[in-house]
């Protein structure tokens, strides 16, 4: 079983993701966009699944960023082969794109740790089977998305309403389920500027010390999101069978 990991910079990887998938027995293509001469397949066959990761950039910003043009095409190409995909922050947004839905601004930037509220739609999503109704989740971003057309609106935080959907194949979310402690320090490094924009002197040295205080918790629900997610990737497959 192999599938496909859009990874739009080399900063913002699959983690969580790729062990919880490989140890399901998946081999992950991972693209980094960001790396000379990266590119990515014209079509998802041979693939069992797609995963779109997230990144700094806009969803509009195809002339800057021209590969997003072709995860757009990789998206509704997913749709037509019925195959398991995953967007995570960018890469949802780049689902609701792909499916005629808006991506503005969100009325707040969200950076680091937020309340998730489960829809009733999303308490009996697959993706959040096992998990409370609400739970912390870790954020890092200034858009969002709106709802597509018949697609099944998941949950929602109070600083943003639209955090999760589903349509037919595709899984959006807005919020980082694939992050560890490690990726946090690194994003916070990285981007100590536009965290002391966000938050104030010491903003990334906070973000740090909260990620590590709420990691034993939090570990336990990303691990139950990431294991249903292997969990709908394993029933589609049998379901082609």
């Amino acid at each position: 079983m192999r599938a496909l990991v859009v990874q739009n910079v080399e900063l913002e990887g699959p983690g969580l993701l790729r062990q919880v998938m490989e140890e399901a027995g998946w081999e992950l293509d991972v693209r980094v966009m960001d790396r000379p001469g990266s590119e990515l397949p014209r079509d998802l066959g041979g693939y069992g699944a797609l995963v779109i990761l997230g990144g700094p950039m806009n969803v509009y910003e195809e002339e800057e960023y021209p590969h997003l043009k072709q995860v757009e095409i990789l998206i509704r190409d997913a749709l037509d082969r019925n195959l398991p995909s995953l967007g995570i922050c960018l890469g949802g947004q780049l689902m609701a794109k792909a499916l005629g839905a808006p991506v503005t601004r969100n009325p707040v930037q969200e950076i680091g740790w937020y309340n998730l509220i489960l829809t009733p739609q999303g308490q009996e999503s697959p993706l959040f089977r096992g998990l409370p109704a609400e739970f912390p989740v870790f954020q890092w971003h200034g858009d969002t998305f709106a709802i597509p057309a018949g697609a099944a609106h998941l949950a929602a935080c109070p600083t943003c309403a639209n955090q999760a959907f589903s349509y037919k194949s595709l899984f959006a979310l807005q919020f980082h389920p694939e992050i560890t402690p490690e990726m946090v320090a690194s994003w916070a490094r990285a981007y100590a500027d536009e965290l002391e924009e966000f938050g104030g002197p010491g903003a990334a040295e906070r973000l740090v010390e909260e990620t590590v205080s709420r990691w034993e918790a939090y570990g336990k629900a990303a691990g139950r999101l990431l294991a249903n997610w292997v969990g709908i990737l394993r029933g589609m497959a049998e379901g082609d069978q």
